[in-house]
């Protein structure tokens, strides 16, 4: 082939491969105000897993049955809103907004492709018995943390969306994920009032390995802090700025956020506030607050606060919203670094978005929460567990 015939194929096959680009670019790309969402972290092996309501593995027939006709059992009203993962396993947390959620902590296992899947209390029916204040009453957050501890926040509160009832005081139980033993309970009867919404907790270890929890108090504008080898705790009561705009019950989101030095910062904000504020943990272990929290600055809106990698990422969502964000700690808290890595193509709500480290991905818990907060669901509420997308 002559050279000049050579050159303009060349020519030819760069010109379409820029048209293919371009073509590629219009219809792949979706535009947000916060960038652009390209879907190039999807995992083939990392398929959704749904469920209606909920189903569970209870020891008999007859035990299902008296469940049943007695109210214990109404499987529409069973809805997961917080999970965290180990290998194939995910635990969920089931409030017990309304009555006839036969267990408020519970396992399962991961079934790709599958649409349907069973609930096992855990660690055993024993300690879901509503009124046994040595059981679980209402699971509404749970941690697994570095040693494989699983960490769990019960309000002590039942039907909430109903009648509520304060069956025991709130507490924290910690279990071995690897024997199912309960390994501690902590008792927040002392640092909660009778008026205390207990929302969010966090797991947190000190530089020199001492662990700590954080629990957010959203009526009393505080973060309880307990210190698991001293075995106390206390309130620190945040200013009057951190609540400044507030809804009457309205959410306190925490988030702690890892450093690469070792190093541990607590983000908080209201979510019908205006500001995101923050805390280095070293200041938070010890009580010391005052003059020491960020204001990190303005929401460019309703910031729902669905979780982190363990690191410096926060994952978000806006009120309402079903696209879910993610901002690197590390850089400025602006919208420009708001990086869109989700986004629901069934118009449900992520409540969670945990680590999957197994298959090195992040999944999101989603269902149509506000349809079941308003008893709008039929059947029962729809759950979906799946992975991130994106470019997280």
């Amino acid at each position: 082939m002559h050279i000049s015939q050579i050159a303009n194929s060349q020519r030819l096959l760069a010109l379409i491969v820029l048209i293919l680009a371009c073509i590629a670019q219009r219809a792949g790309s979706q535009g947000t105000k916060y960038g652009l969402w390209t879907p190039d972290r999807a995992h083939s092996d990392t398929q959704p897993i749904q469920w209606t309501g909920g189903q569970f593995e209870f020891p008999c027939a007859s035990t299902k049955s008296l469940f049943k006709s007695s109210g214990k059992y109404i499987a529409k009203n069973v809805i997961a809103t917080r999970a965290q993962l180990i290998g194939d396993t995910i635990y969920l947390a089931l409030p017990r907004y309304r009555k006839g959620v036969p267990a408020t902590l519970v396992k399962t296992t991961i079934q790709p492709g599958t649409c349907s899947t069973t609930f096992k209390p855990y660690p055993c029916w024993d300690l879901q018995e509503e009124g046994n204040c040595k059981a679980l009453q209402s699971v509404v957050d749970l941690v697994v943390d570095q040693n494989e501890v699983l960490w769990v926040l019960d309000t002590g509160i039942v039907n909430t969306l109903e009648t509520p009832v304060r069956k025991c005081a709130p507490k924290v139980v910690a279990m071995s994920v690897k024997t199912g033993k309960v390994l501690k309970t902590v008792s927040l009867e002392g640092l909660t009032s009778s008026s205390s919404r207990l929302q969010y907790l966090v797991v947190d270890y000190a530089p020199d390995g001492g662990c700590f929890i954080y629990v957010s108090d959203a009526a009393n504008r505080a973060i309880i802090v307990y210190n698991l080898q001293a075995d106390r705790g206390f309130r620190v009561v945040l200013p009057k700025a951190v609540s400044a705009g507030c809804r009457s019950r309205d959410v306190l989101y925490i988030a702690l956020i890892r450093r690469d030095c070792g190093s541990t910062e607590l983000y908080f904000t209201y979510l019908s506030t205006s500001k995101l504020f923050s805390l280095k943990s070293e200041y938070l272990r010890s009580g010391v607050a005052d003059g020491r929290i960020l204001d990190l600055g303005k929401k460019p809106s309703r910031m729902v606060i669905i979780g982190t990698d363990n690191g410096s990422a926060i994952f978000f969502r806006n009120e309402g919203d079903a696209e879910v964000y993610r901002w690197d700690t590390n850089s400025t808290f602006a919208e420009t670094n708001f990086k869109p890595v989700y986004r629901s193509q069934t118009c449900q709500l992520v409540t969670h978005a945990v680590p999957d480290y197994k298959r090195n991905t992040m999944r999101v818990l989603q269902s149509n929460f506000p349809d079941y907060m308003q008893n709008r669901i039929g059947c029962g509420a729809i759950q979906q567990l799946n992975h991130m997308q994106g470019c997280w």
